[in-house]
This record gives C-alpha cells, structure tokens and sequence, in this order.
C-alpha cells in the first residue's frame, strides 16, 4: 500500500498554506510507498504535528474531538478489536451502543476505511478526531495486551496464527513440526511471550540431574518461572536450538545464534541466544533485544542534569574518545546507542563493530566480529579507518592491539566510542595503562568515562517512607547537613509491580579528563589517585549518584546497597 495525493484532507491543508503543496507532493512520490496512511507520513516526515492535523479534520467534518489519554483501553468490546483494519487505516473502534460504533479517526475524509469498519462489524460508524501520536499509542497498547493475555492460563494456544512466528529468510527452510512436537512448540512460545510480558531481559533454561528450571532476570533479579519434567529438558533445548538456526547434533561446544519473533505488523523482538554444555545437558541463556530500548532518548536513562550535559558535551566533539563500563547488564548497550542516536544525521559516517550487533540502527554501518574468519575489533577498526569515518564505535576493547588502533583513531580527528568491564570510572584508566596504552596516549585521547549499574525503580503506587536513624544515613554517606531533610522509601508491593519495584533506572558516574586529571595519569598514578581528583572535581562516583536517586525518592537505600556495594 502507497499513500497518494487523491485526499481531500491533503489538499485542505495545501489550501489552508498549512503544508507546501510542491514539497508533499514530492514527497509522496519518493516516500509514498513507505507509509499505509497520509496522516502517517505527515506527522513522520514532520509537515506538522498531531494537534494541528486534528484541528484541520475537525474542521473539516465537525465531528467531535477526543482526547485519548485517558481512554481505557481495556474497555474496547473484543468483538470490534481487528487489529488489521486498524492498522492499515490508522482508525480504532472504541465503544458500540445499539447498532452504532464510535470510531476514533485521525482522516475522516478517508471513507473507503471507514465503510471497511462498517462492513466488518455491521454497524454505523459514529465518527470522534483523534490526535494522530495518541492513537498510534493506543492501539500499540491494545494489541500488546492481546499477547499479554496469553501468560495467563493453562491451556494450549495456537501462538503463529496470533503473529508469533519465527523469522525466515529466502536462504533457511521453514521450521518443520509435526503433531508430537506440538506441546513442546506451544511451551516455548508460551514462555518467550511470558518473558515479553513481565519485561524480563534474560531467560534461563538450566538442566540439572533431577530438575529443569526456567528463569527470567526481571529488573536484575533472577526469578524461576517454571520447573518442567526434567525429562522434557533435551526436546525443549532442541526446539530453542531449531528456532536459532543452531546445530541439535552439536552438544559439546557452546553456540551462538539468534531468534526474531514477530509479535505485530510494527512491533519484532529479537532474541539473542547462547548455550553451554554443563554435566545435565545444555544451559541455554537467552538475552531480549528490544530495538525500542536504543530509542529511549538521553532524558529518560537516568543521568542528572550535569551528567547529561557532560556526555553531550563530549559527543558534540568532533573527536576523543568516550569509554562506558560497568559489569555485564549494566545497561553499557543502551548508553552506547543513545549517543549514536543523537549523532546519527545525514552528514556523519558512523561505523561499528559489534560482537554480537545486539540492534539494528538504520543509518549507521555496524559489522558483525567472527573472529573465525579473521574479523577481529582490531581488523574492523582498521578497516573502518580506511573509509572515512566521523565516529567509531567498538563494542569492546579487548587488547592491546584494539586499544591501540582506537586510541590511534581517536587522536586523528575521529570520535571513538567503547566499552572496558570495570568497576569504577578511574579504574577505567588504570586499566588502559596496565594493558600497555602509554600514559601519554590515554592523556590525550580519552575525554570521558562513563561507569555505571542499574537499579531497580521504586514503585509509586506502593512505595512508603522508611524511617532511617540520622546517624545511619550519615554512616551510609550522606552529608551532615543532608540527613535533616532527607526522606527515604522502601518497597511494599503491589498488583502493579514486582516485590516493590517496577523498572530500572541508571545510577552513573560520569568523569570528564581534566587537565590535573591528565597530569595524574602522565605522572603514572593510580586509580585512588584519579579518584580523590574527580572528587575535587566535583564529579559524583557511583555510590553518590546512587545515594541522591534514593533521596529522591527513585529506588530504596537498600537497592542502592546492593548495586554500588555499599
């Protein structure tokens, strides 16, 4: 399907000057056939916004206008849900009464769909204007309820004919099942949709002599789901393996692969999947790749507003090098791709090298490393400097030779970002001199680091205040002029949440080098060293950003215990 220029909501806002009629019609012709709707295009393409594309079809129509935040979506009648006309037409039936159905439209000139609507459910149409942006939210909450619902219950469900179906490319055969293979099918798929539910990141099938065990790591914690007959366990680890385009007969070594589920005609997750032979049969680890995540946007991952503005600062630098570390889970992933985001324009040649690319990010070269091919970060890397780069990105320094090259990259005018496993911003430091990096290469090439954990989010339906003795919260590192005021929470629970927690946020520790920084460094000092100059500084190592998200009330002193080792 291609928009076109026949519309007559188009030409009442090129009558109106609302939008030049030269430029959309060009743009219909180059990008028509990317967009299912006008009002798509238009608000994708940033002709105008959604209120005033609502304040022109109302005008047009004068049919009333609904604001659909507070709608609930629960309340739609399952009989008018067709999640197929809607999202071809941008358009929602929201309630019925007699023979009358209330649609929610953003184009109310497009009557082909609405008598589509009409024909569908046998009923007239009763037509509200909506706002472009909330229906597209709305009906992406209706639909990924429809799959939610599938966690509950014991049943069996026929999960391909709902859009779960594994991903085929012209070069894989299908995945062939027969009748017996059916219930172990219909266990995993359950299991995979229960993890995209619950917002789980990891999921573990662990054999053992006497027990098969599934858990999900939700908000950082490991939960057991399910406990199958440990029987089972071999059929079930081959169905993971089949859907991952992995050898079954190869039970020795550890593989990698991944699975991609289609849950919508908008919405695809991807499964990044690992197993490892152990004394019971295969350990099989499954990461969830949500390409949403990288598209979160600077604001929301957690950093204070210094924090923010140091990493801004430092990717608005034409070069240097910018390093993220933190243990495996910290969220050093979704850092990485959020600068990218905001470097990625039409005139910056970024280029990355990834083991493995966890999300694909339109616009930006990302190669996959095989080191069995020869296709190392130090290979790639090189490569990447031969064909014009602005910025870099190396999923991982390693070595000495990636450490080398990037920093070589980063001190020819290339902006260079990567990731090192430390605990701690100044030991990142320490840890690129013991490699073998010279003091005075590692002086001028980095600009920033950035350390940090992730924390589990208080609930704020639950959460209550906790009384914390004054001489505690000074024993836990608030200043004395702090512990008068300061209030904390603690986690209760609820139906909305996980034990008292719902999400996470980002504690960091963002340190810019500065010029007394460098000296320490060229005059070989140690992390301490680096860390009491931050200090002076001003620059908040983890344990205090964590100690300021509990005074605000964002997650539990506890929580910030746990994840800064307090």
């Amino acid at each position: 399907m291609a928009v076109t220029s026949n519309s007559t909501l188009l030409k009442k806002l090129i009558q109106q000057s609302i939008i030049d009629g030269d430029k959309v019609t060009k743009l219909i012709t180059e990008k028509g056939k990317q967009y299912r709707t006008l009002p798509e295009l238009l608000i994708t393409e940033k002709l105008l916004d959604s209120v005033k594309l609502a304040e022109v079809a109302n005008s047009i129509s004068q049919h009333i206008m609904l604001d659909l935040d507070f709608f609930d979506v629960s309340s739609i009648p399952e009989d008018l849900r067709n999640e197929k006309l809607t999202r071809k037409s941008d358009m929602l039936p929201l309630a019925k009464k007699g023979r009358t159905m209330y649609l929610a439209v953003v184009d109310p000139t497009n009557m082909a769909a609405i008598e589509d609507f009409e024909f569908n459910a046998g009923l007239n149409a009763e037509i509200v204007i909506v706002q472009y942006d909330k229906l597209a939210k709305l009906i992406e909450r209706l639909f990924e309820n429809a799959y939610a619902s599938l966690g509950s219950g014991d049943g069996e469900w026929d999960l391909t004919a709902m859009g779960v179906v594994e991903e085929e490319t012209d070069d894989t055969p299908a995945i062939q099942s027969d009748k017996e293979d059916q219930p172990i099918i219909t266990f995993i798929n359950k299991i995979l949709l229960d993890a995209i539910r619950k917002g789980a990141s990891d999921l573990h099938f662990e054999p053992y002599e006497k027990m098969f065990r599934i858990r999900f790591r939700i908000d950082g914690i490991l939960t057991e789901v399910a406990s199958p007959p440990v029987a089972l366990s071999t059929r079930l680890c081959a169905r993971l393996k089949v859907m991952s385009r992995l050898d079954i007969a190869e039970k020795r070594v550890p593989q990698d692969g991944r699975i991609k589920l289609k849950l919508s005609a908008k919405k695809s997750i991807d499964f990044r999947v690992s197993t490892l032979p152990t004394l019971y049969g295969e350990k099989i680890v499954m990461r969830i790749l949500d390409s949403d995540s990288a598209m979160l946007g600077i604001d929301i991952l957690g950093y204070e507003d210094a924090q923010k503005q140091l990493y801004l600062n430092a990717l608005a630098q034409p070069q240097g090098m910018i390093l993220v570390t933190g243990p495996t889970g910290s969220g050093k992933t979704v850092s990485l791709y959020t600068g990218l985001a905001i470097l990625n324009t039409e005139e910056t040649n970024i280029s990355t090298a990834e083991d493995p690319v966890e999300i694909n990010l339109p616009g930006i070269n990302q190669v996959q490393v095989n080191a069995r091919a020869g296709l190392t970060f130090a290979t790639a890397l090189r490569a990447f400097l031969r064909q014009d780069p602005d910025v870099v990105m190396v999923g991982e320094i390693r070595d000495l030779e990636t450490a080398e090259i990037a920093i070589k990259a980063a001190q020819t005018g290339h902006l260079v970002l990567s990731t090192l496993h430390t605990n701690s911003a100044p030991e990142t430091l320490t840890r690129l001199l013991n490699m073998g990096v010279p003091a005075y290469n590692v002086a001028s090439s980095v600009s920033l680091i950035i350390a940090q954990r992730l924390a589990r989010r208080l609930c704020p339906n639950c959460k209550v205040q906790e009384d914390i003795p004054q001489a505690e919260l000074l024993r836990q590192g608030y200043e004395e002029d702090e512990v008068h005021n300061i209030k904390i929470f603690k986690p209760v629970g609820c139906e909305h949440c996980t034990n008292g927690y719902k999400g996470r946020v980002g504690i960091y520790e963002v340190m810019p080098i500065s010029p007394k920084m460098a000296d320490i460094i060229m005059q070989n000092g140690n992390s301490i060293d680096i860390a009491n100059q931050a200090k002076l500084d001003g620059i908040n190592n983890l344990r205090r950003s964590g100690l300021l998200k509990a005074a605000a009330g964002v997650t539990s002193l506890a929580e910030v215990n746990r994840v800064t080792k307090g």
